[in-house]
């Protein structure tokens, strides 16, 4: 059985990087090429890099940042945030990406995927979606694209611009369609999960992964190891964030912990 993968995420504002509650309330977890280093040598299986405010700033990620952040590293390095356009995910990769990671431009240009993947190789092109439960109460509006659009059976919409839009997008459906287009990965955020530490939303994640043939990553709501081996047990990853940036646990805990629970993972040391 192919090994699970553990992987921190570095979400990065003006520089720095920062955790949160929901997408909101973020506060200071450290800088970015220290944390990189840091995980590196403690074993993670990758990283990912995220300019969280890239999208809603309506500007370019920041290159010279991701560049040093990449030489201080030897393992698979995942880079997102305000991508839209083939020439910046050639820069990207050029600057020591291994993968870019696409989420608001790809919903306003699908095409993207698939250009992005045929230039590429799908293995370099990670979708990003953060999703939120659907209330019987709302009144979103279904996107225009029947294929991608949230209807009665939904139970998650998409949303953009660091989970400040709603889409009228259904997350399983969409997971499905860009996949289709070329997407070679998953990146799966509960924003309802995100930082409360309550566990990830198993429901969601597993709905993903059986609608998808590619590997997903779980993310937002670890808390406590049984949360993490939860989510390996139905997708291929998870990440993590503020329980290894605040070191409440390490990479070697938590691998430990899935070794036990015949989850296999990689060893570290």
């Amino acid at each position: 059985m192919k090994s699970k993968r553990i992987i921190p995420c570095l979400d990065v504002n003006e520089g720095r990087v920062v955790k949160g509650c929901s997408f909101v309330n973020l506060r200071d977890a450290g800088d970015p090429i220290e944390l990189a280093k840091r995980y590196d040598e403690e074993g993670a299986d990758e990283l990912v890099f995220l300019d969280i405010t890239a999208s809603s700033d309506q500007r370019g990620i920041l290159i010279d940042l991701v560049k040093r952040t990449a030489d201080t590293l030897f393992i698979p390095f995942t880079v997102g945030g305000g991508i839209s356009d083939i020439p910046t995910i050639h820069e990207l990769l050029l600057a020591g990406a291994d993968k870019v990671s696409i989420n608001t431009a790809a919903i306003r240009n699908p095409k993207l995927i698939h250009e992005a993947s045929h230039q590429f190789g799908n293995q370099c092109i990670v979708l990003a979606i953060d999703a939120k439960a659907i209330k019987a109460e709302s009144d979103t509006p279904a996107h225009e694209n029947p294929e991608i659009a949230i209807d009665e059976n939904s139970g998650w919409e998409v949303y953009t611009h660091g989970g400040r839009n709603h889409t009228g997008i259904d997350a399983v459906k969409w997971a499905k369609y860009v996949t289709s287009l070329g997407a070679g990965e998953i990146l799966l955020t509960s924003m309802d999960q995100d930082g409360q530490k309550s566990g990830y939303d198993i429901g969601l994640t597993q709905a993903v992964a059986e609608a998808v043939s590619v590997p997903v990553i779980a993310s937002g709501g670890a808390g406590a190891l049984e949360h993490i081996s939860d989510a390996l047990n139905v997708c291929d990853a998870a990440l993590l964030a503020s329980l290894l940036h605040f070191q409440e646990l390490s990479i070697s805990e938590i691998k430990t912990h899935c070794d036990s629970v015949d989850i296999p993972v990689r060893q570290t040391g």
